[in-house]
């Protein structure tokens, strides 16, 4: 997988060339943690508002297929399913994130390849390169068009570089030759898109939950028509009007080419262990340290002052948020909900919470200030700083530049799991997780992909006492 020329073409190469066999034992145990997440986080948006009425969007207008619909366990084909759970896993922010690129892989990506292999019977191996695969041309399409300066304009990035991951993964399952898959980013490319209007319009928030399931349907899709023989441009990044020159900014096609020795980008992934905006993690952290661990009492302090980077503190500050996004979006209601509930209270979002004395009390004491100093660190991290005012005249500062769950401080596969067990035992406590470790564990050997997707099932969904209750 790597190459000099810089064009689409060449790109699709080195990804179809890619061979299960070339995947190392530090690779495969990276893919299992992602593929773990991935799948707990998924059962989590399954049993959301949004989750169900994609499921029910599917029941009664997804036709048939033997792709996997996760949380509901009913069958559809590979793109109803990559909208469908796409849709699920983005669906309570805490899928994977890819910073430098400023996406969520996972959940467009490891979508599509389930729902894709579920289709064809592939097999886990076959499915971990597709992931990979998918992977790479996700993040480094993001990388390469300057996401940082793209989102800054209003794209979403996992919207907006989703469709070329997911049709990557799509094509190394169905078998597709380099060409047939630069023809499927061709078309991609003219199904590309996602606005971050949502940030700004709260009871408008739900579409961006879709905003992994509709790039996994497009992909896929993408690549089911390149199969078929439709036409497309091959030079969907480089060429005169393709992603560059459309999306852009100072882009540097350079960075779609992996270089000799360079890790895959499935090593540079963060894990959330926290259900918010990935943007303020470190501010959550830098809480903990400038808080004892969270045992000073919210009452003892007079103010916060939170000092973030560029593009931390616009679309983030809404005080009195009424939907689940905008709660997970707002930096001061964040600070709020962990304060007053702690990191593991994934449900402090939900609207029960969301005129919550106890919350709002707090909210109303933060205060954002932009730092274009912290500005150097970013996208690679995403770093803030945390100024405690406490009412007896004292001030505690902390200053944290690189997350929890990032790749320099990863979690390992059992912090993976503790995760996958806390988000069950609130969404689908009759789920049995060592089955589906168990089932992580033996990917590798896997020969039909289905028997794993089928696990993905929660035991009468969606029948009541089902989910965070975080509509």
């Amino acid at each position: 997988m790597t190459g000099n020329a810089v064009t689409s073409l060449a790109l699709a190469e080195d990804l179809i060339a890619l061979k299960p066999k070339d995947l190392g034992a530090n690779d495969i145990d990276q893919l299992k943690r992602l593929i773990l997440d991935h799948a707990a986080v998924t059962l989590c948006g399954s049993v959301q508002p949004w989750g169900q009425k994609l499921t029910a969007w599917a029941q009664a207008y997804g036709g048939q297929g033997r792709a996997v619909l996760v949380g509901s366990g009913g069958r559809a084909s590979a793109a109803t399913a990559g909208l469908v759970n796409g849709t699920s896993a983005h669906g309570y922010e805490l899928d994977d994130t890819h910073e430098p690129s400023r996406s969520h892989p996972g959940a467009v990506v490891i979508t599509a390849a389930l729902a894709v292999g579920a289709e064809r019977k592939s097999s886990g191996r076959d499915i971990l390169a597709a992931v990979v695969a998918g992977y790479e041309v996700m993040t480094r399409l993001g990388m390469a068009a300057g996401a940082l300066a793209t989102t800054h304009v209003g794209f979403h990035a996992t919207c907006l570089f989703g469709p070329f991951g997911a049709a990557a993964a799509a094509a190394r399952l169905m078998g597709l030759d380099a060409m047939q898959l630069a023809q499927a980013w061709g078309i991609a490319l003219s199904m590309t898109g996602g606005s971050s209007q949502f940030a700004f319009e709260p009871k408008g928030t739900m579409v961006k939950r879709m905003h992994a399931g509709i790039p996994a349907q497009n992909g896929i899709i993408a690549a089911q028509l390149a199969s078929l023989g439709v036409d497309a441009p091959v030079r969907a990044f480089e060429g005169e009007n393709g992603f560059f020159h459309l999306y852009g900014r100072d882009p540097d096609p350079a960075r779609l080419m992996r270089r000799a020795g360079e890790p895959l980008q499935i090593h540079k992934m963060s894990f959330k262990p926290y259900s918010c905006c990935r943007k303020f993690h470190s501010l959550i952290d830098a809480l903990e340290t400038a808080t004892d661990g969270f045992k000073l009492d919210p009452q003892a302090i007079e103010r916060i002052t939170v000092d973030s980077p560029t593009g931390s503190v616009e679309k983030h500050q809404m005080k009195r948020p009424d939907s689940v996004m905008a709660a997970q979006y707002s930096m001061p209601y964040i600070v709020g909900a962990t304060l007053a509930y702690g990191v593991r209270r994934f449900d402090a979002y939900g609207p029960a919470h969301h005129k919550d004395a106890r919350i709002l009390g707090i909210v109303d004491r933060v205060e954002a200030r932009l730092d274009t100093s912290l500005d150097r660190y970013v996208p690679e991290a995403m770093p803030n700083r945390v100024t405690l005012r406490l009412r007896d005249g004292s001030e505690r500062q902390e200053t944290v530049i690189v997350s929890t769950g990032s790749p320099d401080r990863p979690l390992s596969l059992s912090g993976v799991a503790e995760k996958a067990r806390a988000l069950l035992a609130m969404t689908a406590p009759a789920l049995d997780l060592d089955r589906i470790l168990a089932g992580v564990d033996a990917l590798p050997e896997a020969g039909d992909i289905g028997s794993f997707a089928a696990m993905l099932t929660i035991p009468g969904y969606p029948a009541e006492g089902h989910g965070t209750k975080a509509a």
